[in-house]
Order: C-alpha cells, then structure tokens, then sequence
C-alpha cells in the first residue's frame, strides 16, 4: 500500500486515525504497532513475520548488550553486537542480492533503523529499550516504513514512550502530508510520464536535446517522487506526535557534489556518516586516509540501492568526485591559509564568491548529477553508456527525426516544466512565508488561513482526481 492511493487515503488512514485517538493514551503504541503491521501486510503478508523475526532479534540483542555493559563484560556485549549485526546483514543480503525471492519492501530501511539501536546501545548512547510494544513501534511505524526517512533510536526513544499529540502538530502534519502528496502525484507522476516517453526511444534515435529532456525529467521525477514521500511521511509522524528528520533541502541547487549529498536523502548519509565513515577515522588520520574512506562508503551507498552493477557503478561515480573535491579543496585551502599567513592575514576569512563562479560550480554539480541519475536509471550498463554518448556527443542523424518529438514535449508540458524548476527551489516556500507575514501585519490572519486551506483542499482533490484517473503511479523507491 502507498500512500498516494485510494486504498490509504480513503480507507486505511481515516480508520485508522479514529481508533488511534480513540484509544487510550497508553494503548496509542500498542495501536500504532498493530496498525502498522497490517499496513505492511496488505500487499506482503508473509514478509510481515521477517519484520517481526527482526524486530525480536534486536529487541532481545539491545538487551544482552545493554546487560553486558553494566557488568563490564565487554567481549559478551561486542560479540552481542557482532550477532546483530551479522544476522540484519545477513537477512539483507540474503532477500536484496541473493534475487532468489521477492524482495521485501522496505527492507533496507528498517534494517538500518535495527542496526543503529544496537550500535547506539553498545555505544551507550541510549538505554536498551524494554518495552517490547514500543520498540516494535519504532521498527514498523507505517509512516517510515517503506521509505524512510531512516531514523535513528536516539532520534526517537523520548517519543516512543513520552511523546504528546497537539492541535497544531496535527495541523502541521496534515498540512505537510498533502503537500508530500501534491509534489509525488502531480509533479513527479508527470515528469515520470516524459522520461517514460523519451527512455522508450532507442538511443541511437536520439538527439542530444532529447537525451538531455529526458535526464531532467527523470531528475525530476525521482526528486519529487522521492522528497514527496518523506514529505508525506513527516507529515504522518507530526499527526502522531513524532518529530523526523528532514531528509531533503533543495539538492539541485548545490554548488558541488558534497554539498548535494548533504542535501539529498540526509538521513541515509547520515547513517554512513556515523556507522560507517567516523568508525573508520573519518577524517582524522589524513587526507589519504580519509579518501579510502569515501570510497569505501560510496561503494556500500551504490549496493545498498541494488545488486545491479548500475548501482555499484553510479556510487562509484559520485564517489570520483567526492574525493576529486576533497583533495582539490585540502590542496587550495592549505595554499591559501599558507598566503594568508605570509601576509599576516586571518586565516579563517573567506571570500564570497563572485557571480561567475557560482554558475559554473552549479553547471558543474547539476551536470555530475544528471550525468549520474543516468547510470541510476538504466539497469544495463551497455545502455547508459550508450544514453551517456547521445548526451554528450552530437547525434546528427537523430537531429530531424528527434526534432518533431521534443518540441511536441516541450510544448505540451511547458508549464509543467516551469513548475518542476520552481518547485525545486525555495522560492514558493519563501513567497508562502511572506505572504503570511503581510497578512498577519494588516491583521487578516484569517483570511491567510482560509486561503491556505482552500489552496491545501485544492491539491488534495486535484491529486485524488489525477489518482482515480491515471494508471501511471509509480514509487521509485519501492524497490529499495
């Protein structure tokens, strides 16, 4: 079940929502639990035991390491951490790599949400969690099950037992949901519908303007797809009184590669960040050092999208110039304070950067991205090498033939595409924010709060309509 369909909205949600606020306040996780796993259940109902097997492992795992600590026994509570680790990484392979079975949805994200409990117990960064209720909760809440964001014990633990719903969380949350609902139904479904058109077209019948279209539509898709989810999800957690992380802000503005991944799908680099990344040194032991790092890192980022080698050869590819920029920035920044220094200068003065520059760092970031979601969008390697060449190579005997196609795209979803662009910045956020703040001055709060809820009940009747009409309603993540 995904939340963009009739059964969630209309069927699934609004029960759920009255049992779990007709419930008693210590019954609410209990509620949520069981709520939880028929969510999971309504499309695999077999792959709600793996859930559960998973959930009791770490349950009980988080215990003896939590046991372990407080009697000093140190090599029982590692070996107890190994065990866990072992048997979620095992269970990961097994059902993502080993294609033997379906793939369970969702797997990679609980998996890494059990993984972080017992690291963060072993760590003594949290107490091992005794309620058996709460902690399953934590592990199949349907609002971040299927994709994220991935949550950290640490984020959550207060919430799971201490959390209170409000008014205006709810408020929040509802207002949060039907925007994620409006950016995956009416943008992402229809910038979908382009690259679905264009990436059917055989490439050596493609012209280099077409190939471009359809990279930014498909950049688009999967921004929008995937942003609208944890939009939606956050929205769902706010209603039920949790707070998640942001897990996007606005990527496709960056000004180089590092800054994109601090800005896209955050919590999964997170994760690598403080469970893989720090326990490897980090930075601390080099520049060399630190390099081998981001590679190793990189290469587990592209499995844990798939066992496909388009996966492996798209993290590697970010990889190249997350270490190209390391080493390009220790260099220059090294030789600079060095000039600073010589000059008597303070060696933490920075510069802004002249227009210029700024535009050809963002040609440069946004090409390096395109260029990437190439490889993340074609399963056989052969066939984004061969898209990559159309791109970036003139295809002369594609240009008339190519010609009719894209202006036909382009005409047709031309305001479309002017939405997608501005809908990836922070400008209609801005733009909201300041009209708010003028109403409030002239002391018409009330007429902003009925204008944003007949702009929030437009999206969503707009977005059921184009539900119930249209058969294309892909989640691009489901995979994962």
């Amino acid at each position: 079940m995904v939340f963009s369909s009739i059964p969630f909205l209309f069927r699934f949600l609004p029960i759920f929502l009255i049992m779990y606020f007709a419930a008693p306040r210590r019954m609410r996780n209990l509620v949520l639990f069981l709520g939880s796993l028929i969510f999971y259940a309504w499309g695999e109902p077999v792959y709600v035991f793996l859930m559960l097997f998973s959930t009791v492992s770490d349950y009980v795992h988080g215990i003896w390491i939590g046991k372990f600590k407080e009697q000093g026994k140190e090599k029982r509570a590692k070996a107890a951490l190994a065990s866990s680790i072992i048997i979620n990484l095992a269970m990961l392979c097994f059902f993502k790599y080993a294609e033997i079975l379906p793939l369970p949805v969702g797997i990679s994200f609980y998996t890494f949400q059990t993984m972080s409990y017992t690291i963060d117990v072993y760590r003594l960064e949290t107490k091992p969690q005794r309620n058996f209720v709460a902690f399953g909760v934590y592990v199949s809440m349907f609002p971040q099950l299927i994709a994220g964001p991935i949550i950290k014990y640490k984020q959550a633990a207060t919430g799971l037992t201490e959390r209170r719903e409000t008014f205006d969380q709810a408020a929040y949350g509802i207002r949060r949901f039907v925007v994620g609902l409006g950016k995956k139904v009416l943008l992402a479904n229809q910038a979908g519908l382009i690259w679905e058109q264009i990436s059917a077209i055989n490439p050596q019948a493609l012209s280099m303007s077409g190939a471009w279209l359809g990279m930014l539509a498909f950049a688009f898709q999967i921004y929008f797809d995937f942003s609208g989810y944890s939009d939606m999800a956050i929205g769902l957690g706010a209603m039920f009184g949790f707070t998640f992380p942001e897990n996007f802000h606005y990527p496709y503005l960056s000004l180089s590669i590092t800054q994109f991944w601090r800005r896209w799908h955050m919590t999964l680099g997170g994760w690598f960040r403080d469970y893989v990344y720090i326990p490897l040194g980090g930075s601390r032991r080099g520049l060399g050092r630190q390099l081998i790092n981001i590679l190793i890192v990189w290469l587990l980022t592209g499995i844990w999208h798939g066992a496909g080698w388009n996966f492996l050869v798209w993290g590697l590819w970010f990889a190249v110039f997350l270490v190209l920029e390391k080493f390009i920035y220790s260099c220059f920044h090294n030789r600079e304070n060095s000039s600073r220094k010589e000059n008597g200068q303070n060696t933490e003065h920075t510069k802004r950067k002249n227009p210029l520059t700024t535009v050809f760092l963002f040609t440069y970031s946004f090409t390096v991205v395109l260029a990437g979601w190439v490889f993340f969008s074609h399963e056989n390697i052969v066939d984004a090498l061969a898209y990559l060449k159309v791109m970036f190579f003139w295809n002369r005997n594609a240009v008339q033939t190519m010609k009719e196609t894209i202006y036909f795209l382009l005409y047709n979803y031309r305001v479309l595409l002017f939405v997608l662009l501005i809908g990836a910045t922070p400008f209609p956020a801005k733009a909201a924010e300041k009209i708010k703040i003028m109403f409030e001055k002239k002391r018409a709060g009330a007429v902003w709060t009925i204008l944003e809820l007949l702009f929030l009940m437009g999206v969503f009747l707009l977005s059921t309509a184009f539900i119930v009409d249209a058969s294309y309603n892909p989640f691009l993540y489901f995979r994962f």
